[in-house]
């Protein structure tokens, strides 16, 4: 089930699905059911929902941008949703996966070498305490976190280069959203570049991918402490 989903999920949004990205899928999958057991990564399981809630999900960030040959950062991103699913679609991306919880971390290691990629760093750190030299390095930082944009806009525009773009996944209802995160944007140095509403295919899930690109460098004093940040949120 899980194959023929995604062969229909990929040619439905116009992308190509080659053999070894299908095995890679499969090997994604069952350890990620394995460790599950254990460890509690998702909520979503079986074949079906994983198919279609986590990988052609992630893999909607095709339609949103070029990652091949560009340098991407996957912010709280947990059990590897969406950097680790989208570098099976597009496995030339150089990929850094962030997470705070170093049990994630290990599972993310492990897993990367059962797949085949050497080449993806796995970093334990939380978001706004990571090494200045990531600082405004990436073409793109991605997150399907459940904050609020504005809070995730602190955590992730940091990374981004001038020029480049944070992507964040989201529910289809932002307008509240994207209210409170203007002044957000605003300070960091990014702007609301595009909206795109989408339906997972093979279901009629519907979410939102929010484009928002770095327009100028931000204040070197930004992401401020997590406490500073969950007390007042910019």
């Amino acid at each position: 089930m899980l194959e023929e989903l995604l062969r229909s999920g990929f040619e439905s949004l116009g992308l190509s699905l080659d053999s070894q990205a299908l095995e890679r899928y499969r090997i994604y999958y069952e350890y990620l059911e394995e460790m599950n057991k254990v460890m509690n990564l998702t909520a979503i399981s079986g074949e079906e929902d994983v198919a279609l809630l986590h990988f052609l999900d992630c893999v909607q960030l095709m339609k949103a941008g070029s990652f091949a040959g560009r340098r991407v950062i996957d912010v709280g991103t947990g059990a590897g949703f969406p950097g680790l699913a989208l570098k099976i679609a597009c496995p030339n991306m150089d990929l850094t996966l962030l997470d705070s919880l170093d049990k994630r971390i290990g599972f993310l290691k492990n897993c990367c070498l059962k797949l085949g990629f050497e080449d993806v760093e796995c970093i334990h750190a939380r978001a706004e305490e990571m090494p200045q030299g990531y600082r405004e390095s990436f073409d793109f930082a991605l997150s399907r976190a459940v904050a609020r944009l504005n809070v995730l806009s602190e955590l992730c525009l940091p990374y981004v280069k001038k020029g480049g773009a944070f992507i964040a996944m989201k529910g289809s209802e932002l307008d509240q959203e994207l209210g409170e995160a203007e002044k957000a944007l605003s300070l960091l140095g990014g702007k609301l570049e595009q909206k795109q509403d989408y339906t997972i295919p093979g279901s009629d899930v519907t979410h939102s991918l929010l484009i928002i690109r770095k327009a100028s460098a931000g204040p070197i004093k930004y992401p401020r402490r997590w406490a500073q940040i969950k007390k007042s949120p910019l």
